[in-house]
């Protein structure tokens, strides 16, 4: 193992090539190896953490590299599952969100929706109301509220007014779902365990045949993408915490595939050009789907869609002209004087639900609950939800117990009951004290105990990118700490400037270009083989079908400059 000097709470500079060569020259049996850098895999390693656990995660690409990084940002109750009367999955779901606004803040943050009640559309405004008054029951406080028609004019400008007949206004949270991850990756890391990125699981080991005949999984064999090495890693259990990507290893080793890949894909609209204070969540009308639109990180974000995955699995997944036309005509029906085009969209993402497959015609039918199943050894969760991972993680740490030689876990009494922190409580120093509070409170949320190191900048480096709340002392921040082996994984996980800014942030990529070369190492012909991959990458996955990128651009899809109204 690492010494106690070198388990800190981040990934510094020469950490990753000190694990590859520690997992090549040893033989150590590790209690769990988790695969999957999603934010399932990173709760589960939490937990391990938290109960003393020799634990590793090992992730095929970077950290929350698949759906942990394209989800919808809801940390949400689910009154979808309150609907269908699935009341304790509800109440769990409800306690989780809010105890990760109250761990979490600046991360995990209130955000306010309202939902239009058209005549003769259902549900109705009264019934809709009944259903609230149950779900903020379940979180303790009364968090809705109904509006007349005339109100629209305050809580969505430019909404359809005709047949509108009354708006519900509840809350729910939104996050940063890919800093989410981090943060917790940062949290499991100072208990001691271990994670590292781009390295894939090839296949697994089979313990040698018992008296009965039987085997079982007794460890992974993953290849170092950085370094091409083969690393052979004994463990106890092997978790495989891939997502929508579970079946793969699965398959391999004889089991019938499961899961039902479902794709939902969204529209970043600059913030200025569709302004909004709340989520809006309306019925498309073509399918009566609820789509909604909400404010995250200075823009407007559409979304989503929601239909069987037909992508190779294998590549990330891209937003199709259908779903582009999908989103723009439900906005274009709900809010028909605002004008939005395709010129009006700035990027996209396209995230895979890891859905469990129970046969249903129709994709948004499936049901959205975890499962759980143990092969042998080979420990398989898919499906859930980003809100309830640590219920998840607990419920995964159950099914690892019995192939740790009967330890508690370091848990007393019943798992689900678990009260502990998920984040450490942080203590903000006078240099944070001295920040505006809205930007104090996001170093703390998303960065954690790193926020005070971050406030101590320059104040240059402290100022908001234009038209985003992030700032160039985060990116410094990461690149130092945080594994940053592309640069896609700083513009598009590490930060999301690539997907606030337009044309893929080119506008800032001078500037980011120079901390690169001067915190990584990179030389002028490395850093221009990293701007080529993340065009390529961001012009195949992270915008319209068939739209160029030119990073020699600073104008926006239309050809205008990026401006904000004063």
């Amino acid at each position: 193992m690492l010494s106690d000097q070198d388990t800190s709470a981040s990934w510094k500079p020469g950490r990753r090539e000190q694990l590859v060569d520690l997992l090549k020259q040893t033989t150590t049996v590790w209690d769990i190896v988790i695969i999957g850098g999603g934010i399932t895999g990173a709760g589960i390693l939490r937990e391990c953490g938290r109960r003393g656990l020799k634990a590793l995660l090992l992730e095929k690409h970077d950290f929350s590299y698949g759906s942990s990084s394209k989800s919808s940002k809801m940390v949400h109750g689910g009154l979808r599952y309150l609907a269908s009367g699935q009341l304790s999955l509800t109440r769990d779901s409800v306690r989780e969100r809010q105890r990760l606004m109250t761990e979490a803040e600046g991360l995990v943050d209130p955000l306010r929706f309202v939902m239009p009640h058209y005549r003769g559309q259902f549900p109705p405004g009264f019934l809709f109301e009944r259903v609230l008054d149950v779900y903020d029951l379940m979180a303790g406080a009364r968090q809705h509220h109904r509006y007349p028609a005339r109100d629209a004019v305050y809580l969505a400008p430019g909404i359809r007014e005709e047949r509108l007949a009354s708006l519900s206004q509840f809350t729910d949270a939104v996050t940063d779902d890919s800093r989410l991850v981090l943060r917790v990756l940062h949290e499991a890391h100072m208990s001691g365990v271990q994670s590292l990125n781009y390295c894939a699981v090839k296949h697994v080991l089979k313990s040698r045949p018992s008296e009965a005949g039987q085997t079982r999984v007794s460890g992974v064999v993953a290849q170092d993408m950085i370094s091409n090495q083969e690393l052979e890693i004994p463990a106890k259990v092997v978790i495989n915490a891939t997502g929508a990507w579970a079946d793969e290893l699965r398959v391999a080793q004889g089991e019938a595939a499961r899961m039902r890949p479902l794709r939902g894909s969204h529209l970043v609209i600059p913030g200025w050009r569709f302004p909004v204070g709340y989520s809006v969540s309306f019925f498309h009308p073509h399918d009566k789907r609820p789509v909604f639109i909400f404010p995250w990180e200075g823009v407007t974000v559409i979304g989503t869609t929601d239909l069987d995955h037909h992508q190779d699995m294998r590549d990330d997944a891209s937003i199709s002209q259908a779903e582009v036309n999908y989103l723009l005509g439900g906005i274009q029906h709900q809010f028909p004087a605002l004008g939005l085009n395709e010129d009006d969209v700035i990027s996209s993402w396209s995230g895979v639900r890891p859905v469990v497959s129970s046969g249903a015609l129709n994709p948004s039918e499936e049901k959205r609950e975890h499962s759980v199943w143990d092969e042998k050894g080979l420990i398989t969760v898919a499906g859930g939800k980003l809100t309830t991972f640590r219920l998840i993680a607990l419920d995964v740490l159950k099914h690892a117990a019995k192939y740790l030689e009967n330890e508690n876990l370091g848990v007393k009494g019943n798992h689900s009951n678990d009260e502990s922190r998920i984040f450490s409580r942080v203590n903000r120093g006078e240099v944070l004290n001295h920040l505006p509070n809205g930007q104090a409170g996001r170093l703390v949320g998303r960065f954690g105990l790193a926020a005070n190191e971050i406030a101590t900048c320059e104040p240059d480096q402290l100022q908001p990118v234009q038209g985003t709340p992030a700032c160039m002392a985060e990116l410094r921040w990461s690149l130092d700490n945080e594994m940053v082996m592309h640069l896609d994984d700083l513009m598009l996980r590490r930060s999301r400037l690539g997907l606030l800014l337009p044309n893929a942030g080119a506008s800032v990529l001078d500037e980011v270009g120079h901390l690169c070369r001067s915190k990584l190492g990179w030389s002028e012909s490395h850093w221009a083989d990293e701007v080529r991959r993340y065009e390529d990458i961001y012009r195949r996955h992270f915008s319209l079908p068939g739209a160029p990128v030119d990073s020699t651009e600073v104008n926006d899809p239309a050809g205008r400059r990026q401006e904000i109204p004063a």
